[in-house]
């Protein structure tokens, strides 16, 4: 838990930009997205992601890979050889320009995952500016964490390779019109450099940024021993965070190591730790997740369906993985080319469902101090977790069954009103006393219908 417990927004002075409040967010491995594993060919799928309800677009890294200690036959998209320059794996700059210019013309944002805490052995900078980089007591570079040997650590006591890093971001906002950034490792590069390049990167437009940290969890392949959660790039540098700690309460409530009341557990820290108006993102996969963790099949076995349901209604941002609206099965290879296999998306409307609620509905903004979140009574350890969100007449209420058994809901917190589910379309009254079914790893979802 952070020390600097706020209960209020005072320090937190990241202005969101307007088109984030109903925003959900889509990572794309464009390596393994189509056969081509290229822009233009990834390109062609922005008109059904903007259908299913996304709003930005975060592209995994489009660097140069390090040849230097690669792992693999491709190597880690996060082993960045030229900051300035375009995987060719990928295409072109002007490729990347146009699949830009794509996403914005359908109402999307992009983001371009930013690797700022370490690059490939074999990048120029190593060579030009040696005392940029961490080195050991006998003066080698060094990995940033034992197990990635691909890459070396920048030193941030630098103010030259501060200056550098700065230009090199602004350069893909001004010259490729991105929105932002998702900002690997972020929590381990210092917090005043994030937020000395926030201004200067809205100087040219207002930009969306997202770390890969969690102060409420440890990041970037660390211990509770070692792991600070005190970083505060929330106050000024960043939009969003990780929801790391939320994914891992999902992972073992799905393997029955902790109770589905740890949810609220959990809504409490965050509370404690934040204002309403923080935005957290939550998954259920993610490109590291799917690669080293295991398939949301793999770890959430029957309760994949709920657990999604979960990750979207749940206050914060929801993040999708490329492939899960294909019910994806499969690890997918990190070093390699392994192209999804995308089976008619077969789970394209479940997603559509809710990120389009999501999308359109005054209950479920991000980051809004006006929605009210409450928890709606459920039996005592039978894997219900019940709840509603309101903002003034507007409401949605979600129930999931984690549980082996089917079960039913009785309602008594809600106004005598009348609902209907959205997978369904049925108009339910949900007055007290009303029995909803729910079976087992299954899931309802209702939205009050307003004279």
């Amino acid at each position: 838990m952070p020390d600097f417990i706020r209960s209020d927004d005072s320090f937190f002075q990241v202005k969101h930009p307007s088109w984030a409040q109903n925003a959900s967010i889509y990572e794309v491995n464009v390596r393994q997205y189509t056969p081509e594993g290229t822009f233009r060919a990834f390109e062609a799928h922005l008109p059904r992601l903007q259908k299913m309800g996304i709003t930005i677009v975060w592209l995994m890294p489009v660097h140069p890979i390090g040849q230097v200690h690669r792992k693999g036959t491709l190597g880690s998209q996060y082993a960045v050889q030229d900051y300035y320059g375009v995987n060719p794996e990928f295409g072109t700059l002007d490729d990347l320009r146009h699949l830009v210019q794509t996403a914005h013309a359908l109402g999307l944002y992009v983001l371009l995952d930013w690797v700022a805490n370490h690059t490939s052995w074999d990048n120029p900078l190593a060579q030009a500016h040696p005392e940029w980089y961490v080195r050991d007591a006998t003066g080698q570079f060094v990995p940033p964490v034992p197990d990635w040997q691909d890459v070396i650590a920048l030193d941030y006591r630098q103010p030259a390779l501060r200056r550098y890093m700065t230009d090199a971001l602004c350069y893909w906002v001004r010259e490729v019109g991105i929105d932002g950034y998702r900002c690997d490792v972020a929590g381990l590069v210092p917090t005043d450099f994030w937020n000395a390049v926030r201004p200067e990167l809205e100087q040219i437009k207002p930009v969306f940024m997202l770390a890969e940290w969690d102060e409420l969890y440890p990041s970037g392949g660390l211990t509770f021993e070692n792991f600070d959660p005190n970083t505060r790039l929330l106050e000024q540098a960043f939009d969003m965070t990780f929801g790391l700690r939320l994914h891992y309460l999902l992972d073992h409530i799905a393997e029955g190591k902790q109770s589905v009341d740890e949810i609220d557990t959990y809504l409490a820290a965050e509370r404690a730790a934040y204002p309403p108006s923080v935005y957290l993102m939550h998954f259920t996969s993610n490109h590291d997740v799917n690669s080293w963790d295991g398939t949301e099949y793999e770890r959430l076995g029957p309760n994949v369906l709920p657990m999604a349901v979960l990750t979207v209604l749940l206050p914060g941002m929801p993040l999708v993985y490329s492939g899960q609206e294909a019910a994806l099965q499969k690890r997918l290879a990190f070093f390699d080319k392994d192209t999804i296999d995308w089976k008619g998306y077969p789970l394209e409307a479940f997603y559509t469902t809710l990120l389009q609620m999501k999308k359109r509905h005054p209950a479920l903004l991000n980051g809004d101090r006006a929605s009210r979140f409450q928890r709606l009574a459920t039996p005592s350890d039978a894997g219900l977790y019940a709840f509603v969100r309101e903002k003034a007449e507007a409401a949605v209420v979600a129930v999931v069954n984690l549980g082996d058994a089917d079960n039913h809901l009785i309602i008594n917190d809600l106004p005598n009103t009348s609902y209907r589910d959205v997978f369904t379309g049925a108009v339910v009254s949900l007055t007290p006393g009303t029995s909803v079914e729910v079976p087992a790893h299954s899931y309802r979802v209702f939205e009050r219908l307003l004279e």
